[in-house]
């Protein structure tokens, strides 16, 4: 008797167009974690999410577009909360002296 080799089954791998991949990674350029949007979204691996960012960001594009404008936010957000705190210190340093 002749025994036939069975081949184990191979995975297919999903294709994902563009479209989920930007939606994908602007998920994740809003600030959710790469786990969080990887598991919303059914793809098996977070690390997936950072390649498809990082093709975005070398490509430029609408992904490097988004990315400096919040960079871009971010710094006009981090000038006004040192601007707030020299403001404060100022005013503790006033009302702490003695008269």
């Amino acid at each position: 008797m002749v025994r036939k080799r069975v081949r184990p089954t191979q995975k297919t791998r999903r294709g994902y167009d563009e479209g989920f991949k930007d939606e994908a990674v602007k998920m994740l350029l809003d600030g959710q974690t790469a786990k969080v949007v990887a598991s919303h979204l059914g793809i098996s691996s977070p690390s997936l999410l950072y390649r498809w960012k990082l093709e975005r960001v070398k490509q430029g594009g609408k992904t490097a577009s988004v990315m400096e404008r919040r960079i871009q936010e971010l710094e006009e957000q981090l000038r006004t909360t040192e601007r707030e705190r020299d403001i404060l210190k100022k005013a503790l340093s006033i009302f702490s002296q003695k008269m």
